[in-house]
């Protein structure tokens, strides 16, 4: 079985990432079958907390073709499956100031489970995107060069 992983690219451009969290997160049968194709997308995806529990929002998750009546809704909030003491430090940490909780990326577990990797984030300023955007094309020049010497 090859080995889905769907990125928000994004992401680093737009935060600076303190923390990473791996997560379950509650599926139904139609969503599973839609990751499994690839099917998802992360680009507007954020989190937020609901009566002590974390839910993942605005996660595209596109219907499954072969599905019935029975297939889910794209845009629908999911449950995100942390443990207690998890939740709690991230519900601390979302009272700062400037803090997010982003979902970074989705892939298949070695058990063959649908995890969500989220970030404890907080947004970078304009100077910074740009010193990201400079490092990165110093690092690719370097790359370059070290490949044609």
């Amino acid at each position: 079985m090859k080995s889905i992983e769907i990125i928000n690219r994004k992401a680093t451009h737009e935060y600076h990432f303190i923390q990473l969290f791996e997560a379950g997160i509650q599926l139904i049968g139609t969503e599973v079958k839609a990751i499994r194709e690839g099917k998802a997308n992360l680009s507007d995806a954020w989190c937020g907390f609901e009566r002590n529990e974390l839910w993942i929002k605005n996660l595209h998750i596109s219907e499954y073709e072969r599905g019935s009546n029975q297939n889910h809704e794209p845009k629908r909030t999911r449950k995100l499956l942390l443990n207690r003491l998890e939740l709690r430090k991230l519900e601390r940490k979302m009272t700062e100031k400037g803090m997010s909780i982003i979902p970074y990326r989705i892939y298949f577990s070695d058990r063959g489970m649908i995890k969500v990797e989220i970030a404890l984030a907080s947004g970078k300023k304009s100077y910074d995107k740009r010193e990201s955007i400079k490092d990165k094309d110093q690092k690719r020049d370097m790359d370059r060069n070290l490949k044609f010497n």
